[in-house]
């Protein structure tokens, strides 16, 4: 009949066109593959070319690559550092732990953690867990009057140090004036490259105390020095202020380029807190596993104490031993009797 030859004719032409979209799809697919194997083939040129140039021996200037990694700024780098002391510090250390959380702008906040009898080192794990930190500051106090710091990694590992001569930023009250939030400069001493648990604790230190580029918290400044200084055994720490102070007229700026080589001339102000870390011990994990390094040079704040009652004691010894035999020669200085001593009465 008419309409089934209708039909037919109808369901022909649509196969038809089925047909030629799927051949056209497939050309284009064909087409986009042949593309992309001629881009990986291009990069894989210009990289076989890269290398060539900056290899060991190549055309590259010193053997350095040509394309240097330029940043563009961003919050990356998104690591946190958690901050907090022990429950029973003095206010000395707990105005240390505030102006450490003041030059630190990617810190976390904590309250004061009680021990208790199981120790700080498995509840501060699970706190930098819970605040996704990756990295730990933790001043511990002994008896008000000792304190104690934790550097250590999320995964290990870490240090403990003993600290002394602390001076705060308010005690000090020195000149140096910095922007808060600034990323600081961190510099250490050649003893830090000559020593293998100094290499180590210079890994940790740039963890906990280099503030990420582009943190929310931070500014885009960097206008202080944080020393890292190894001498008597001892880890001192300062932090300064850079200042560039410029010539007021020709005749100082002259003077200057000709000492420095510089139109300005640039200086360091100390701003504070300042203190003496003593390393302790170095363990592979977060607050224990294996000991990586000891220090043999260090004699705890306990037996210094003992050392001082016992030269007290020697001393309250001494004077009693010397009261005793000046009363013995007392007694044995007599006089002999004269005989002509009723004569003349």
């Amino acid at each position: 009949t008419t309409g089934s030859k209708m039909a037919r004719i109808a369901k022909k032409q649509k196969m038809s066109k089925e047909d030629a979209a799927k051949e056209t799809s497939d050309t284009t697919v064909a087409k986009k593959g042949e593309e992309h194997v001629a881009a990986d083939e291009d990069e894989e040129e210009r990289g076989q070319h890269v290398t060539d140039n900056t290899g060991d021996g190549g055309d590259g200037e010193d053997g350095q690559k040509s394309s240097a990694f330029v940043s563009d700024g961003r919050y990356r780098n998104k690591q946190r550092c958690l901050v907090l002391c022990s429950r029973g510090v003095t206010a000395r250390y707990r105005h240390l732990l505030e102006d450490m959380r003041t030059l630190m702008p990617h810190h976390k906040k904590e309250s004061k953690l009680d021990p208790g009898s199981a120790g700080a080192g498995q509840a501060i794990n699970d706190i930098m867990q819970l605040r996704s930190c990756s990295s730990v500051l933790f001043l511990e106090c002994r008896k008000r009057q000792d304190c104690y710091m934790w550097l250590g990694l999320a995964n290990g590992p870490s240090a403990r140090f003993h600290i002394s001569n602390i001076h705060t930023m308010d005690e000090l009250r020195l000149t140096g004036n910095c922007m808060k939030g600034s990323r600081p400069i961190l510099n250490f001493d050649q003893s830090f490259s000559n020593f293998g648990h100094l290499k180590l604790l210079k890994e940790i230190i740039i963890d906990i105390f280099g503030t990420p580029r582009g943190h929310p918290k931070s500014k885009p400044f960097v206008d202080r020095i944080l020393s890292f200084y190894y001498a008597d055994k001892k880890i001192w720490v300062r932090n300064y202020q850079i200042i560039e102070q410029q010539a007021e007229n020709a005749l100082e700026k002259h003077l200057a380029k000709k000492q420095s080589g510089q139109e300005e001339a640039t200086s360091l102000v100390e701003i504070g807190p300042r203190f003496v870390m003593t390393p302790i011990r170095i363990f592979r994990g977060s607050f224990g596993g294996q000991t990586l390094y000891s220090n043999p040079n260090y004699v705890s704040p306990n037996q210094v104490r003992a050392l001082e009652r016992r030269d007290k004691n020697d001393a309250y010894v001494n004077r009693k031993e010397s009261q005793k035999k000046r009363k013995e020669r007392k007694e044995q200085i007599v006089l002999p009797e004269d005989p002509l001593d009723s004569v003349f009465r």
